[in-house]
């Protein structure tokens, strides 16, 4: 059985709630399909603002789908419950070629990073085609290797304002990906766990070295999949930060709710 997200039902507190793993604030959220130009049929979920105007879009590319990474992760889940009532952010998420999920299954099989090319153009094409403004790549992990191996190459490159790294290992991306980065100019911001299990903050901070308009945070206490409200919350601050001109705020994000909200069961 596939999830349908028009499943939550959304009650009206009598005083504000605090935002937690589960918390699922009001947005417009569809199941959505996006065909590959190799005849894939990926799943996805689109979530955007319930009203007013889009501020960006954040096409998520989620972790290593043979690891137990998908568009579920948590995350992008979090993502997906908050920022369009949050900061008016419409967010995509979707299974690469193979990767299973509650949503259900994309076409096709893991292709070691080689064959996603295709995913990651048709998502950015589908953002386009529905006229979803200020495109942003978001990857963690697995997904950081898609974003900087192709995000600053056509056809993507045109279609997307830059990119936002989560826990990146530089496995399957090279010092070319990151030249073709330096070369496009395009805004690049990195988030490294102080004890990420690939690559930690003094060692990304000397690989990219190579693209100099890369913004390099280390966050202190993190893990590679930023378990923990705390370091979930942080994240989407800084994505936030990043795409919005508002941006989160001095304090970041509202932390309670006081409007209608739902509650995931997982």
């Amino acid at each position: 059985m596939t999830f349908d997200p028009a499943s939550f039902v959304f009650t009206q507190p009598e005083a504000p709630v605090a935002i937690r793993a589960s918390t699922v604030l009001p947005a417009r959220r569809e199941n959505i399909e996006i065909e590959t130009e190799d005849g894939k049929v990926l799943v996805g979920e689109l979530a955007l603002p319930e009203s007013g105007a889009i501020t960006a879009t954040l096409i998520t590319l989620h972790p290593l789908p043979t690891h137990g990474g998908f568009m579920d992760s948590h995350v992008y889940r979090k993502a997906s419950y908050r920022l369009p009532a949050l900061a008016g952010v419409a967010v995509l998420r979707f299974n690469t070629r193979g990767t299973h999920s509650p949503r259900g299954t994309s076409q096709g099989t893991f292709e070691e990073g080689i064959g996603e090319r295709y995913d990651v153009e048709a998502a950015v094409r589908f953002a386009v085609e529905r006229g979803l403004p200020n495109r942003w790549l978001v990857g963690w992990s697995f997904g950081t290797e898609l974003a900087l191996m192709y995000g600053a190459v056509e056809p993507v490159a045109s279609q997307v304002e830059g990119a936002i790294l989560l826990s990146p290992p530089l496995h399957r991306a090279t010092d070319v990906h990151l030249k073709e980065w330096a070369a496009s100019g395009k805004p690049l911001t990195v988030l490294v766990p102080e004890h990420d299990d690939f690559l930690r903050p003094a060692e990304a901070a000397e690989r990219f070295r190579l693209v100099p308009q890369a913004r390099l945070l280390g966050v202190d206490g993190a893990k590679h999949l930023w378990v923990g409200e705390k370091y979930a919350a942080r994240v989407l601050d800084e994505i936030v930060d990043d795409v919005t001109d508002a941006g989160a705020g001095a304090e970041g994000l509202p932390r309670e709710w006081a409007g209608p909200f739902a509650t995931a069961s997982a």
